[in-house]
């Protein structure tokens, strides 16, 4: 196992919500870089320390190594310097409840540091550039400060398919040619708000907006953008889910209810009046802005899924 730090300024709701790494394989003049170079040495079972702003936020767990892939469309305007083609490693990462800010803990962590291409400095800025080795010891040191957080294998990630279980559609989905074997087990799994789409929900999502209840097995992954019309892609981006209680998730699947980015419930006319009363909702409870990711899906169901 080797560790490894990340530095997400730009894609940190990219990157953790749709569950990889990704670098230009070269920088903007074509030269190769070491930061990207590392890329190709990350392995199954790495673990990854994810670093932005000031605070290490999230920790991943490595599914595979790296594969040339374009350069991911949500990155909009953060990548426009990037090329198109580079490197991309399957990540699962679990956010922290309480992340850590480095600079206040350098006195355990600068003798740790490593003489060459050390993600921080001595006075806990962070270093400029994407991809980092951190040392065992810095590693074991970070994971302290952090709580010793659960590490799994990355078997545990994606829950075996039972074949006794599998429906048409899950059938169709299996067969489809162009979809590695990986990919089609996740997008299996998520349909039925399972596997590592209910993980990166997770990540970005604790609890359900409306009700605020945090227990996993009560909590329905729910699609903002349907299944139907979205992406592979889209089906798999935690950026593209909500925790919702059960009976939330009838009326936000139904269109009954959708968010504004803000967090303001729009309540469509064609809900029964009585209905959020008798539940106890109150629309007019702010649920919480949404990151940037997350309203550019809400977009979509408010102007398609919203009944009017």
């Amino acid at each position: 196992m080797s560790y490894w730090w990340v530095s997400q300024n730009k894609t940190f709701h990219h990157e953790v919500g749709g569950g990889y790494l990704w670098s230009p394989i070269t920088n903007n003049v074509g030269q190769r870089n070491a930061a990207y170079d590392f890329m190709t040495e990350i392995q199954a079972g790495d673990v990854v320390f994810s670093f932005a702003g000031t605070e290490i936020r999230a920790v991943g767990i490595a599914l595979g190594g790296a594969y040339e892939s374009p350069k991911p469309t949500v990155f909009g305007a953060a990548g426009d310097t990037w090329s198109t083609i580079g490197w991309k490693v399957p990540v699962e990462f679990t956010r922290m409840e309480a992340p850590i800010k480095p600079a206040n803990h350098m006195e355990t962590l600068a003798p740790l540091l490593p003489p060459k291409y050390s993600p921080i400095r001595e006075n806990g800025a962070g270093n400029q550039q994407y991809l980092f080795p951190v040392p065992d010891d810095m590693a074991y040191a970070l994971l302290g400060l952090m709580g010793n957080p659960y590490l799994p294998e990355p078997g545990e990630l994606m829950p075996r398919l039972d074949p006794s279980a599998l429906t048409p559609s899950d059938r169709e989905i299996l067969s489809e040619p162009e979809v590695s074997e990986t990919e089609k087990q996740s997008l299996v799994l998520a349909r039925r708000g399972q596997g590592l789409f209910r993980n990166r929900v997770r990540v970005f999502e604790p609890r359900c907006r409306v009700t605020g209840v945090s227990s996993d097995k009560l909590l329905i992954a729910s699609h903002i953008k349907p299944w139907s019309v979205a992406s592979n892609e889209e089906r798999l981006d935690g950026n593209n889910g909500l925790f919702l209680s059960p009976h939330i998730d009838k009326l936000f699947d139904a269109g009954f209810i959708t968010f504004s980015p803000k967090g303001t419930m729009k309540v469509s006319a064609k809900l029964d009046r009585d209905v959020l009363p008798k539940w106890s909702i109150d629309p007019g409870n702010n649920v919480g802005a949404f990151s940037q990711d997350q309203a550019f899906f809400l977009q979509y169901h408010e102007a398609h899924v919203l009944l009017n």
